[in-house]
């Protein structure tokens, strides 16, 4: 990897290995490079759940469940979503019924929803031509969830530094959740489309500020932002 030109190396390591960190770093020594390039992520095991019913797993009798096992059951997003809700240094239980669900109690699927119901309002906009000609006025985004919505967009930025620079991926997911309950809350309470076409304008605005950030956020966290559900 150093040859390869890479400067910062990053190892994960699962909660026994504690012991293999110094020797990581004294190796990387004795190769001449710098201890402070390599750090080593101590991950916290995961418990498989199905519904309330544990899945019986032992590293010692050779009883497991593979990842590509899960992939294949509940799909590569809710897979990758469900094990980056949890800091590293968390347990996490993995329910494997939840992770399939088309229910709000889906985290992934509940993020995945609203932006595929913007995008399903969008394309209605675009069809029947709602707001167009009318400039942005934003002074007409006064509702409190409108305000609640801006708020939360204007902290994209902030949340993505944060996540990159202390390596924790999980902020990003808790951000993506929080953003989706703000913007099902806004739509289940006031229409975006209306015959009111300033304010028509203003809110469609708004929505494709806050799809363009939960596909931004889906995309980092390799989970897939879907147009229909």
């Amino acid at each position: 990897k150093y040859e390869r030109g890479f400067k910062w190396l990053i190892n994960i390591l699962g909660p026994d290995h504690h012991g293999y960190v110094t020797r990581l770093r004294a190796g990387i020594e004795a190769l001449g490079y710098p201890q402070t390039s390599l750090s080593v992520l101590i991950l916290q095991l995961v418990t498989l759940y199905r519904g309330k019913k544990k899945i019986p797993m032992s590293t010692r009798s050779g009883d497991f469940v593979t990842l590509r096992a899960i992939v294949e059951e509940v799909g590569k997003d809710a897979a990758r979503f469900f094990f980056l809700m949890r800091g590293r240094e968390s347990h996490l239980d993995f329910d494997l019924e939840l992770a399939r669900e088309e229910s709000p109690e889906n985290p992934v699927y509940y993020i995945q929803y609203a932006h595929a119901r913007i995008c399903s309002i969008l394309g209605e906009a675009e069809k029947s031509k709602a707001g167009e000609g009318e400039g942005i006025d934003l002074a007409l985004l006064k509702e409190p969830e409108e305000l609640d919505l801006l708020k939360k967009v204007s902290h994209f930025p902030q949340e993505v530094i944060s996540c990159g620079r202390n390596l924790e991926p999980q902020g990003m997911a808790r951000y993506l959740q929080e953003l989706a309950g703000l913007f099902h809350k806004y739509y289940a309470k006031f229409r975006v489309i209306s015959s009111r076409d300033a304010v028509t304008a203003s809110r469609l605005f708004l929505v494709k500020g806050v799809r363009t950030v939960l596909n931004n956020g889906l995309t980092l966290l390799g989970v897939s932002a879907p147009e229909k559900m």
